[in-house]
């Protein structure tokens, strides 16, 4: 017959209970000294007996295994420690984010006339007082933009106006060599014929009857055009 299953329970009887004691203290001194050995291990072994009689093994000094021990936990907790701390302090600003965010969005709602009977008389003059710095603000900002825009809109017309005085003092050059005889007829200079004689087209004349009219404010007519057109005929065909 095998041997039954033993009962793991306090030995009652004194005798039995340091017989055993002896023999299992034994055993895993004996265990540990093989753990370290085959295992390369650190052993510390510390046995007190229902005597209070102390029984000690370690594979090296049992006070520096001890004294690791010590390290080893004290690292271990104050990362833990280091870690809830971490995780409070997230927690805070986060409470304290979203409690920021929601009184930024009361103040929203304020400003657009929203949830105001809630307010007290202080609050609301607070609230009205925010306002009109606001208001004062924003029409400080638009004052400013359309100064700008007014800057702008000079230095466009400053522009223009010098443009114009630049085609204004073209065209009295162009002029300026435009005679008139006695019955207030345009007249050319000898070197404007010869260069008419040379080569010049009926396009030309025509522009050059559309500036004179427009240099002394002649209103341009449907009949003032078909004269022109026939004069300038007229003349090329002398010439030719």
């Amino acid at each position: 017959m095998g041997r039954g299953r033993v009962v793991l329970e306090r030995i009652e009887n004194k005798i039995n209970r340091q017989v055993t004691f002896s023999k299992r203290r034994s055993g895993l001194l004996k265990k540990a000294f093989e753990l370290s050995v085959l295992c390369d291990a650190e052993i510390a072994l510390i046995i007190f007996s229902s005597r209070g009689k102390l029984f000690q093994y370690s594979s090296t000094d049992i006070n520096k295994i001890i004294e690791r021990y010590r390290q080893c936990r004290y690292s271990k907790s104050q990362a833990g420690d280091s870690s809830e701390l971490e995780s409070q302090n997230s927690y805070h600003e986060f409470l304290k984010l979203r409690s920021k965010y929601e009184s930024l969005e009361r103040t929203q709602r304020h400003f657009q006339g929203e949830e105001l009977e809630p307010l007290s008389f202080k609050e609301l003059q607070s609230l009205e007082k925010q306002l009109d710095i606001t208001l004062a603000l924003t029409r400080q900002h638009q004052a400013k933009k359309l100064m700008a825009r007014a800057d702008e809109l000079r230095e466009k017309v400053y522009k223009l106006e010098e443009l114009n005085k630049q085609l204004e003092s073209k065209e009295k050059d162009e002029f300026s060599t435009l005679i008139l005889d006695n019955n207030n007829y345009v007249q050319l200079h000898a070197t404007q014929v010869d260069q008419f004689e040379s080569g010049t087209t009926l396009n030309t004349w025509y522009a050059l009857f559309f500036l004179v009219f427009k240099f002394f404010n002649i209103k341009i007519s449907h009949e003032l055009v078909i004269s022109c057109k026939v004069f300038v005929e007229l003349i090329v065909h002398q010439r030719l």
